[in-house]
């Protein structure tokens, strides 16, 4: 699958330059002549990196950066400024507003490039630690919901053998469907809490439209 590259940029012939050459290097390119316009293509697909031009109508690119870096859903996306500016306190000024990278005009296109490479692929080492603190979190929910539950469950295994015990010398046997019933419905909470305490490799499941679940087995 090819990464996908969003570049925003007013200047026609620039846009038209940045498109034909990160086409030819395999990228899937998406194009927009101003930051409102990017945001509207951010709706539709989310791509690994983001080039901007800082200098656009409407919306630009500092601005763009700023609201796409303040969106938790597009926070990891790579995001190059291009810019004549180049003195330190223009850098200062986007690195304050989220920007990972700047590119000075004219940009060299070996060097644009390997600024592309070296993006993604901390694009996808943030995602990847996404990934784990998620798994983490979902593991730790787990054991902490199966002890919660394994408390009540140990009361109420004691508290059906006294009751088992107490019945012994009366007719028990009116009781035994209601003692099955409940001595199923135990072993199937322990079988829960068991999965929920020894859960390592945790998968989210779509349960309806608008609810996911934990898959246990």
């Amino acid at each position: 699958m090819k990464n996908k590259i969003l570049v925003v940029e007013d200047e026609k012939d620039t846009l038209f330059i940045l498109n034909k050459l990160l086409s030819k290097n395999d990228y899937e390119v998406f194009t927009a002549t101003n930051g409102q316009e990017g945001l509207e293509t951010l709706n539709n697909i989310i791509p690994e990196v983001i080039i901007a031009d800082w200098t656009m109508p409407v919306m630009d690119g500092l601005e763009f950066c700023n609201i796409v870096k303040k969106n938790e859903k597009y926070k990891s996306i790579y995001f190059i400024i291009l810019t004549a500016r180049a003195s330190l306190k223009d850098r200062v000024t986007g690195l304050d507003v989220g920007a990972d990278d700047f590119l000075v005009k004219p940009v060299q296109n070996q060097e644009l490039l390997a600024r592309i490479r070296s993006g993604i692929r901390i694009h996808n080492l943030q995602n990847e630690l996404k990934n784990i603190e998620h798994d983490r979190a979902i593991i730790e929910m787990a054991c902490t919901i199966g002890h919660k539950i394994n408390n009540p469950l140990s009361s109420l295994v004691v508290t059906l053998k006294n009751l088992e015990d107490e019945l012994k010398s009366h007719n028990k046997n009116q009781f035994e469907e209601d003692f099955n019933v409940i001595s199923q419905s135990i072993e199937r909470i322990k079988t829960l809490v068991n999965d929920l305490t020894n859960l390592k490799n945790p998968e989210v499941i779509n349960y309806t439209d608008d609810n996911k679940m934990i898959k246990l087995d």
